[in-house]
Parts: C-alpha cells; structure tokens; sequence
C-alpha cells in the first residue's frame, strides 16, 4: 500500500499525522547483531560440534538428537510400567572460578551432570535425560565444546542421555572469560520404589560411600583459604605434592548412579539415600529420615582425604564447621537395614565402590538441628573426632 494511504487509514482512525518511519537514512554505518557482541555463526558452529556428544549418550527412549524446540523421550521404551517422575537442578558454584582461571574445563562438566543426578538417586530414580544451560560474555566455541564434552562424560557415567540444552551469549552480563552453568535432570522410578522407605527403623546401619574429594560445594570457603594461604592454582598441591593446586581441587564429583541402583534392584534393602552436599552429612542426612528418628555416625570408622585436613588447618575449622560445610569424604549415605547390609555391601563393591558402615539410626534424643530444606530435625549425634590420609604440611 502507498504510503499515502495508510497516511489517510490514519486520519479516519484518529491518529495524528507525520512521518511514521524514518524518511531518510542514518548517517552512520548499519549495525549487525554480532557486532553488538552476539555471534550466531559461532552458535550454529557449537550446535554442530557438540552434536557428536550428544548422540553417544543415547539411551533406550532417548535418540539425543540435536535441533528441535523441544526433545521427546519414551518412558515406555526405557520399561517402566508405573513410572513417578523426578526432577533436579543444580549448578556448580565457585568451583567454576578455578577452571575459568585455570583454563581447565575439562572436567567441569562431570561436576555439574553429577550434582543433579546423584540428587535423583536420593529419591530412587534412574537417572533419563539431562539438559545444560551455558551462559556467557563471549561465546568461545572451543572452550564451549570441553565443557560441553565432559556434560556428556558425566551423562555416559550416569546412564542418560544428553537431549538437549541452551547457550546463551550476553555481552555485557559476564566479564572476560567467565560463564555459569546450570543443568537439569529428569528420572523415573516405579511408584513402588520411591525412597526414603516408610520402615526406616532404630538400628538400621548408614553405609558410607567415599567422595573423590570438596566435590562441588564449599568452594567459597576454599578459594578464600587458597587466597590467605597465598598459593598459586599451578603450584604443588599442600596436600597431594604430586599433583597441582588446581589439578587437585577440579577433581570430578563422583557420581553414584549405576552401582547405585544395581544395589536397590539386586537387594531390596536400601532403604534411603541421602545425596551429602552444601550442608555437609549434619544438614543432609537428617532430611531423609523420619521424625524421632535420628543418626549416629563414628567419625573413626573413615579417613577424609587429605584436602580435608589441610582445610581445616588452614581455617582453624574445628568438626562441627566441616560437617556442615563439606563432605568430608563420604559423598552418599544409604540406610540400609542391618539384615540386609552385608548383602548391599557385597553388590556394592562388586560394582566397585568402597562401601564403609558409619554409624547407625536411634531413636532421637529431642536434640534439634537445621535439616536442610526441612527444617528443625533430629541432629545427627557424632562420636569420634575427623581425621584425615596423608600428612598435612603445618
């Protein structure tokens, strides 16, 4: 239509007249969205690069196909008859500090698929499908792809397949070189098998299984002992002299998944699992266990590895503050009952975990502590004092 008419249409409509568009160009040059600091090449290269990845995490119900609004997955494909869903998210915290600094993305990914799918595991679930959100400045395709590679590392040792995710270049929102992550996890389990079990019981016995290390939480606390302590990511670690600094505190969380629930499936006898992350064994354990029902957990019965006991040198932390920050080396609990433990045990280290009794349920004593996202609950009781493998420089 003649810009006249729709000058009339208009004028018949009320609308005051003028120019309606620009009638002349700007004088300066045109601007494209990736000189604003988006570059959609750049995106589209990522896509096609990461979609070999994603397609090595398939699993029955899932073909991990890149490119859709939305990916499918097939809960009758995957066998399950009376399936609940559940779902967790998570990220990765400071710990992203050291690999952006470092330049050691390699393993960041494992990280953040592990926080989500071993929280799964703590109702029951295996563990489907899993997305990641990457967030940065300046999308750099190489780093992308190493963080991208291990998302899909940690998605093989889980069990589930890598549909699909989003990155999201923000100029302006990020500085340099840093990004964030986020993931998401969806897992099913028979309505019939969802933990905790209702017959958790006095003398039930808490298998402990080791961390790896901090795993992902934490690493506020960490970073600022790294700092007071002045010592450099590339120089020898103060606790493992072998290794370096960085190379030591990026060590992957561990995920728990397979041996895990070939546990629950061959055994019948776990009765609860508890997924020990910020808030340390005080804070998580006591979420998964019934009201009057409380733990009591021998510190003697385990060593923490070795980062430990420099942490709590080089922060004078005394037992209470690291039980309620880190893992101190037992990164899942299972409440098992003790009928059953040596059974769970055996399946457990034949799937090649380490599996070490750390206590066991009582009756509660009215003590009350802050059970995180649950509130006052029974306070675990400790005896024993932590101690840690190796020797920790003074």
């Amino acid at each position: 239509m003649p810009r006249y008419c729709w000058i009339a249409l208009g004028q018949k409509l009320g609308a005051r007249t003028g120019n309606y568009m620009p009638s002349r160009r700007h004088n300066r040059p045109p601007l494209s969205y990736r000189d604003s600091g988006v570059d959609i090449d750049a995106g589209n290269a990522l896509v096609e690069a990461i979609k070999p990845l994603a397609k090595a995490t398939r699993r029955a119900g899932a073909d991990a196909d890149l490119g859709g609004f939305g990916a499918l997955f097939d809960l009758k494909a995957a066998g399950f008859k009376d399936p609940i869903l559940v779902a967790a998210n998570d990220g990765v915290g400071t710990k992203l500090k050291i690999a952006i600094e470092t330049g050691r993305h390699e393993t960041i990914g494992i990280d953040l698929v592990a926080m989500c799918v071993n929280d799964l595991l703590a109702q029951g679930a295996e563990p489907l499908f899993f997305l990641d959100y990457l967030a940065t400045g300046r999308l750099d395709v190489d780093v992308a792809r190493t963080i991208i590679a291990g998302i899909a590392e940690g998605c093989r040792q889980a069990g589930c397949a890598l549909i699909g995710g989003e990155t999201a270049e923000m100029p302006g929102m990020y500085a340099g070189e840093d990004y964030d992550l986020a993931g998401f996890a969806v897992g099913a389990v028979e309505r019939s098998q969802i933990l905790p079990r209702a017959d958790i019981a006095v003398d039930d016995l808490l298998i402990g299984l080791p961390s790896s290390g901090v795993h992902s939480n934490g690493y506020s606390l960490v970073r600022r002992l790294v700092a007071e302590e002045n010592l450099g990511w590339d120089a020898p670690a103060p606790f493992a002299s072998q290794v370096s600094l960085a190379e030591a505190l990026l060590m992957p969380t561990r995920i728990y998944v397979k041996p895990v629930l070939r546990a629950i499936r061959e055994t019948g006898g776990v009765k609860a699992l508890a997924h020990i992350t910020g808030g340390g064994l005080s804070e998580n354990l006591p979420r998964v266990l019934p009201e009057g029902i409380a733990a009591h957990i021998d510190l003697a019965t385990w060593k923490a590895p070795a980062v430990f006991g420099w942490l709590m040198r080089a922060g004078n932390l005394d037992d209470a503050e690291m039980l309620r920050t880190f893992n101190c080396g037992i990164g899942l609990v299972a409440v098992v009952a003790r009928s059953e433990a040596d059974e769970v045990i055996r399946v457990l280290e034949a799937a090649g975990e380490a599996p070490i009794v750390i206590g066991q349920v009582e009756r509660g004593r009215g003590v009350k502590s802050q059970a995180k996202g649950k509130g006052a609950a029974e306070a675990v009781r400790y005896s024993g004092c932590l101690t840690s493998q190796g020797e920790v420089p003074p």
